[in-house]
């Protein structure tokens, strides 16, 4: 009975660790969906709700904190549990910077001058939405426990770094060619910056999902095979 007990306790941690986890993770991709919608349309309100999110994620991250190390000092986890603790903190940990590149989006909202003619900003809704399905769609790796899928989504990243190249070339030529959008192009050259670090943070979920899966770290990205499992 003591046995069964202490199982079932720690099932329910775990599922409550990975709830944490779950919830941060949907505010944090709907942080980096609405930082760009406020940044395109100028919408300061839904800027300043962005931010003010992102102290519910640190709050969150914080609760992982505390119940992963309450997990590993009282239920000792080993092999496939303790893969999942650490795991899930590490996570929680990405997660929480990756709504902290988002909250520094929608603090760039109130420095773009002349946003509705101004070219250079057409081009980050797309790079951005590169970036948020990812998030979206290794937090639902993470979710499934798939590490194929999750071997999939680190292949995006090299789609994002180039958009990244592409845009900040784009940008330069720009500011040559018109001098007084300097400063607010320097401002969208940091939202690209902001955007091709969410892709790389999803990357890093996505090999911490391939190693909580498989106990294996992923294979060179150039080729990655599907996991056995």
């Amino acid at each position: 009975m003591v046995a069964e007990h202490t199982v079932k306790a720690f099932d329910e941690d775990i599922t409550r660790l990975r709830g944490l986890v779950a919830e941060m993770g949907g505010l944090a991709e709907l942080s980096v969906t609405e930082a760009m919608d406020a940044l395109v349309n100028g919408n300061e309100e839904l800027a300043a709700s962005v931010i003010t999110r992102d102290k519910r994620i640190d709050q969150l991250e914080a609760e992982v904190d505390r119940l992963a190390i309450r997990v590993l000092a009282l239920r000792a986890p080993m092999a496939d549990d303790l893969r999942e603790v650490i795991t899930a903190l590490k996570i929680a940990g990405v997660i929480e910077r990756i709504g902290d590149y988002a909250k520094n989006i929608a603090k760039r909202v109130g420095h773009i001058e002349g946003r509705k003619r101004f070219e250079p900003l057409t081009l980050l809704p797309a790079m951005n939405e590169l970036a948020a399905d990812m998030v979206h769609d290794v937090l639902t790796a993470f979710a499934a426990r798939d590490p194929s899928a999750a071997a999939e989504i680190v292949q995006r990243d090299a789609k994002v770094d180039a958009f990244y190249d592409s845009v900040f070339r784009n940008f330069v030529s720009y500011m040559v060619e018109n001098p007084a959008t300097i400063s607010s192009v320097a401002q969208l050259m940091f939202v690209a910056r902001n955007i091709e670090r969410i892709g790389d943070q999803a990357t890093n979920i996505a090999e911490m999902v391939y190693y909580a899966a498989t106990g294996l770290n992923l294979p060179e990205r150039e080729d990655v095979p599907a996991p056995k499992v």
